[in-house]
């Protein structure tokens, strides 16, 4: 079973965010393994999700999955098969619910559900995605309270606590939904199952239930740490999918109580996700299939919070890349040690088919992660990620990011893990040697 939180930074007790309130997954976290330096291979929905749903480096672009069934279409040949594709071919029924793929639900068309327009063909038995009061994916994925569609950003509160039951907002619904299939996938107990389920939240706006807010009451955040913009060229950016909002005339850049108000209410939206991944771990439970069930719990890119004063992903800072992966296997040694060795996303792949038996295909560009989970203190590897304008490689002790215009930034993490000070000019052989194992690594 795969979970996908969107927008998920590891802003998780089991993650060191002590303050945070995430019991269900710190629960899971003591089940299995939890990967506290894995790295995604892009800091932005739809090309994070590509990696992990094909198992290979992709275009940068937020409709890379688009791209491949465009691609699909005209030169099949060129195009190896999916995660879910691959275990469909190998007897196992796929189902997803929620968004897994960029759209939630799975399809495009003007409002994301347009079944002749499939994002990912031949993956998926069900690809579902309940909609209730928002009428329609599109107006889930950035759906507030009680059917609220974001029409203008600008005119769309950046976020909301709202009283009311879970499925207020969609989420709720996408749990419920991800319950029934569950139930159904269990009850026939000698037909494998994939079962994929994506949680929206703490997607922006940041809007959740007043109880989950609640928890933050009187709860100390600490600092932001290096809170100040990049004085030098940088993967910095202007933070404009956060500013677009209705911010009530307000710049957490400039405020700091608007910006411990941010912070809460992206809190308040962690606990929420939270919440669902508790439900459904608990009808998993109810039904007998945790015994033989492999979970992965997957953030999809990090998220700045204030730090290098940027309010969003996207870019390649580590905070942009950096997010929670867990995963339970019922064969696990050592349950609850976690691992520091540093993992990317496109591993995931290999490793679920090395733990279930499945053969590794020749094209995973990942690695399986088997050897960490019998051992957690096994070695990881450098991770990769690009956007658009540059390609990063994150060693045990170096960032190093490479522009599309020739300028280089190059972090110690030993002595700068905010990431502070570029010493690539000082470092010119290393930086040339982790450019070539970037380059090396991505072709």
């Amino acid at each position: 079973m795969l979970l996908c939180i969107d927008d998920l930074r590891p802003e998780l007790a089991s993650f060191g965010a002590s303050y945070i309130k995430s019991p269900h997954i710190d629960a899971l976290v003591k089940k299995g393994r939890a990967f506290q330096n894995h790295y995604v291979n892009a800091p932005s929905c739809g090309p994070s999700r590509y990696t992990l749903l094909t198992g290979v480096y992709g275009p940068p672009q937020n409709n890379a999955l688009f791209l491949r069934s465009k691609m699909l279409q005209k030169q099949p040949e060129k195009v190896t098969p999916s995660m879910p594709e691959w275990f469909k071919q190998n007897g196992y029924t796929t189902v997803s619910v929620g968004k897994v793929s960029h759209h939630p639900g799975g399809r495009g068309g003007a409002d994301w559900n347009d079944n002749n327009v499939i994002e990912m063909p031949n993956a998926w038995d069900k690809h579902i995605m309940p909609v209730d009061a928002w009428q329609h994916p599109r107006g889930s994925m950035h759906g507030l309270a009680h059917g609220e569609i974001r029409v203008k950003a600008g005119e769309m509160d950046l976020f909301q606590t709202v009283e009311g039951e879970d499925t207020i907002y969609p989420d709720g619904h996408i749990t419920n939904e991800a319950i029934n299939q569950l139930g159904n996938l269990t009850s026939k107990p000698d037909k494998p199952f994939f079962l994929a389920v994506g949680i929206i939240k703490p997607h922006l706006p940041f809007g959740a239930p007043k109880k989950y807010y609640d928890l933050y009451d009187g709860v100390d955040l600490p600092e932001i740490s290096n809170s100040e913009k990049p004085k030098s060229f940088s993967t910095w950016h202007k933070s404009s999918e956060f500013m677009k909002y209705n911010r009530w005339g307000k710049n957490p850049n400039e405020d700091k109580a608007f910006a411990l108000e941010v912070r809460k209410h992206y809190a308040a939206c962690v606990s929420y996700a939270d919440a669902q991944v508790g439900r459904i771990l608990q009808k998993l439970k109810e039904t007998g299939a945790d015994k033989n069930t492999i979970i992965v719990l997957w953030g999809d890119h990090g998220w700045n919070l204030g730090e290098h004063a940027i309010w969003g992903k996207h870019n390649l800072f580590e905070e942009g890349l950096h997010s929670p992966l867990v995963i339970v296997h019922p064969e696990i040694k050592q349950k609850g040690k976690s691992s520091n060795a540093i993992v990317e996303t496109v591993d995931v792949f290999p490793t679920l088919c090395d733990l279930t038996g499945v053969t590794i295909p020749s094209f995973s560009k990942g690695k399986s992660l088997k050897p960490i989970l019998k051992k957690y203190k096994t070695e990881g590897h450098t991770a990769v990620a690009y956007n658009g304008r540059a390609k990063t490689i994150r060693t045990d002790v170096y960032r190093l990011i490479a522009h599309k215009n020739g300028l280089f930034e190059l972090y110690n993490h030993s002595i700068d893990p905010l990431e502070i000070n570029n010493i690539a000019l000082d470092n010119k052989a290393l930086v040339n040697k982790l450019h070539k194992l970037l380059l090396q690594k991505l072709k």
